[in-house]
C-alpha cells in the first residue's frame, strides 16, 4: 500500500463498482486513459445515486479530478461512494477510485471527485428524493 500524508489508509464509502482496466482503455503510451476512468467514476456515482433515489437519476456536474499516479492496463479499479449532501431532489456524492496493480501487490488511491446527481421521473423531469429510511 502506498501511504501519503494527505491520503487515508483505506477507502471511504461504499463499494459501488469494481472492474479491471482492460487493454481497450489504454492511451498511446499504454497507460489507462483518464477519460475512461472518469466515465467509470460517473457511472459509480450514478449507481449510488440510483440506489438512494430508488430510480432514475441524471448527472448534473462532475467536479475536478487529479490523478495521483498512472493506471496500468489490468489494474483492478474499485470505486467507493459516499453521499456528502442530500437535497430535495439532488445528491452530492464523493467517489474515490482505488486500484490494485496487476501483480496484486500494491493498493493505492488513484483519484477522487464529487458528482451531483438529480432524481428524475420517466419523462426526465426533476422529482423529489424518497424519504431516507
Amino acid at each position: 500500500m502506498t501511504i501519503h500524508d494527505d491520503q487515508p489508509l483505506s477507502p471511504e464509502g461504499m463499494l459501488s463498482l469494481q472492474l479491471p482496466a482492460g487493454p481497450d482503455a489504454v492511451n498511446m503510451f499504454g497507460d489507462v486513459y483518464g477519460g475512461w476512468v472518469a466515465s467509470q467514476l460517473v457511472l459509480a456515482s450514478e449507481i449510488r445515486a440510483g440506489q438512494e433515489a430508488r430510480g432514475r437519476v441524471a448527472t448534473v456536474s462532475v467536479g475536478r479530478m487529479g490523478f495521483m499516479s498512472p493506471v496500468l492496463a489490468g489494474t483492478l479499479l474499485s470505486f467507493y461512494t459516499r453521499v456528502l449532501e442530500r437535497g430535495h431532489s439532488s445528491l452530492r456524492i464523493q467517489v474515490e477510485v482505488w486500484g490494485r496493480c496487476p501483480d496484486g501487490l500494491e493498493w493505492r488511491k488513484v483519484t477522487r471527485a464529487e458528482c451531483v446527481q438529480v432524481a428524475i421521473d420517466q419523462q426526465g423531469r426533476i422529482r423529489a428524493l424518497p424519504v431516507s429510511a
